[in-house]
């Protein structure tokens, strides 16, 4: 008899979500406590933390040291890498990038952030709204992240009072209202003691919501691609040469956009060249469609030349094309950005140089104030940039398209990324 139940946990809901805050706000703590509750940790694991915690006198497990794995975060007991976790509940599979909380990591917060679905900022309930808080939720909005939960952290500490929580609630939706985020909510919790985490609170039954795993478990995510404009770059030829396989060549790549499905028109950019989609392969499935986020092999019913960093859409629902772009741009590098400078710029599977011809403003985090007439764009500032590029590039807004809408920049001499920007 064939086991289905391996195939089933393949085919669930993968929700990728981030954690950010400021020092000590608890987010390891979160974090080791979600996997804990959900009995997500090996016995080896916890045979560590319960020595390590042990030497350290806590008392209580310090869940905290699941996560933190860098031994110069344990001995100082900060995060300062993006730490990813990987667990599964019946009802889906997660991924969690812990981001660090200092200012001077931003550009960590950026890329763990890049691709999550949903972003938990905790808020320490005895502190309230700090410049940390402010400046995770611009970024969490900057990054098209569609959903945010703030947790309002140790109510354990504010002896579970509502008024605190209630105050904190209203000076986030003040903020947030500058904010370009569709879903925004928020839970009292204890990372520590666990209420509101896994299980629901005893001590806050003022509190109606969700706890913060139900909503993880069952918050919606499947709307949150674009199924609507068709873009599919091509990451690589698949020639196979094989006795079986002689004449089959097929372009493999991620969808990023839209449905594409067997027997519909394809435009290719940039050579404008149209064809029929003759058939699409998942592994050693054939599929009668795909959508965003699957990796798949499409081949052509037309022998047309197609290459890595082209791009298949539809003939009637193009993305933009252009020489001259208008980015967000996160620095990641220690050396500054050059106004006139040239970087090797990559934009989904195309590679091309770009050079900057104008720092139109650079934005204060804390403020949301724009900082004009100054060009100096350092490590972990965030500024807007105007590039042309070599060629041509084929893209959306990021707001409309994540994938097609970003960009990494890549100084030539060094091969280092030096930012990563958002298509305006």
């Amino acid at each position: 008899m064939k086991d289905n139940s391996t195939h089933g946990y393949l085919d669930m809901d993968l929700l990728r979500f981030t954690t950010a805050g400021s020092v000590d706000d608890g987010k390891s703590t979160l974090i080791g406590r979600l996997l804990y509750d959900s009995k997500a940790i090996f016995d080896d694991q916890m045979e560590a933390m319960e020595k390590a915690s042990s030497k350290r006198g806590t008392g209580d497990v310090d869940l905290s040291l699941l996560t933190d794995g860098l031994r110069a975060e344990r001995e100082q007991g900060i995060t300062i890498d993006v730490a990813y976790r990987y667990f599964a509940t019946p009802k889906r599979k997660f991924i969690i990038a812990d981001t660090p909380g200092h200012i001077q990591y931003t550009r960590n917060m950026v890329t763990g952030a890049s691709t999550a679905n949903l972003a938990i900022i905790l808020v320490d309930a005895r502190k309230g709204i700090q410049e940390q808080t402010n400046r995770h939720a611009f970024i969490a909005s900057l990054l098209g992240i569609p959903h945010v939960v703030f947790c309002i952290n140790k109510m354990d500490l504010v002896d579970f009072d509502e008024a605190v929580f209630t105050r904190i609630q209203k000076e986030l939706e003040d903020f947030s209202s500058k904010l370009e985020v569709r879903d925004i909510r928020y839970i009292p919790i204890s990372a520590l003691k666990g209420d509101n985490v896994v299980d629901r609170s005893q001590r806050m039954d003022w509190y109606q919501g969700p706890t913060l795993m139900y909503l993880l478990e069952n918050i919606h995510i499947a709307g949150d691609l674009n199924h609507i404009d068709r873009r599919f770059p091509v990451q690589y030829v698949v020639r196979p040469m094989t006795e079986a396989w002689h004449d089959f060549r097929g372009f493999a790549g991620r969808v990023t956009g839209g449905v594409f499905r067997k027997g519909e028109m394809v435009q290719v950019l940039p050579s404008g060249f149209q064809s029929t989609i003759k058939s699409i392969h998942l592994g050693e499935q054939e599929l009668e469609e795909a959508f965003a986020p699957q990796s798949v092999v499409i081949t052509l019913t037309d022998e047309i030349d197609v290459s890595r960093g082209d791009m298949l859409v539809s003939p009637n629902n193009m993305p933009e094309t252009g020489q001259d772009i208008d980015v967000m741009l996160c620095w990641f590098n220690e050396r500054p950005l050059q106004p006139g400078g040239k970087y090797a710029i990559k934009h989904t599977t195309r590679d091309a140089r770009c050079m900057v011809k104008e720092v139109k403003y650079r934005m204060d985090i804390n403020t949301l104030h724009k900082a004009e007439g100054d060009p100096t764009i350092r490590m972990n500032d965030i500024g807007r940039v105007h590039l042309r590029t070599t060629v041509p590039l084929h893209f959306d807004k990021y707001q409309r398209n994540r994938s097609s809408g970003s960009v990494i920049l890549i100084d030539e001499g060094t091969n280092e990324t030096v930012a990563a920007g958002m298509i305006l």
